[in-house]
């Protein structure tokens, strides 16, 4: 099995997949901001970040799959990116979890980006933060969004993982094994 998702990883069409999964949600949040006009706080700009570094990771997989070294870089960054947005979706889940038990909680108003990436000024459009924390304006089957962003980012850490342990595995070159 570990083979298998070995030779999997090796193929573009899997980077492509990634890619394009991340890109649709990367659009989806634009489409939120602009066509609903809900408007991004720092944790969610913060959220793009991470699936902004899952499309990066995707880029450095689809240069070249088959060089192992690349790819595992590429695997390591998508694990991490995935591991950065879920922490930061389960503060942002918590902090909508205290407001709404009456509670009060309140987050930063810019981001604070490093001035080697200073996403923010680069694409204002994308990474600028002009909404607050914990307004819950949109829910589906009753989770927030939030919620969603957290439960996808596990499932792209999950698939890191398995991606990841994936690479122990030994391709054979007999082509009857």
């Amino acid at each position: 099995m570990l083979a298998t998702i070995k030779k999997i990883s090796r193929h573009r069409l899997s980077w492509l997949l990634l890619l394009l999964s991340a890109l649709a949600i990367e659009a989806g949040a634009l489409y939120f901001q602009y066509g609903l006009n809900l408007q991004p706080c720092i944790k969610c700009i913060y959220i793009r970040v991470a699936f902004a570094g899952i499309i990066v990771a995707a880029l450095l997989g689809l240069l070249a799959p088959k060089l192992g070294v690349l790819r595992l870089l590429a695997i390591i960054f998508w694990l991490s990116s995935a591991a950065f947005g879920i922490y930061q979706a389960n503060e942002l889940v918590n902090i909508e979890q205290i407001l709404a038990a009456g509670g009060f909680s309140s987050c930063a108003l810019f981001a604070e980006f490093p001035a080697w990436l200073a996403l923010d000024k680069w694409w204002p459009s994308v990474f600028e933060v002009t909404g607050s924390c914990g307004a819950v304006d949109w829910q589906f089957l009753g989770l927030s969004m939030a919620y969603w962003t957290w439960l996808i980012l596990w499932a792209y850490a999950i698939s890191a993982a398995v991606v990841l342990l994936g690479q122990l595995g030994r391709i054979s070159n007999n082509p009857y094994r």
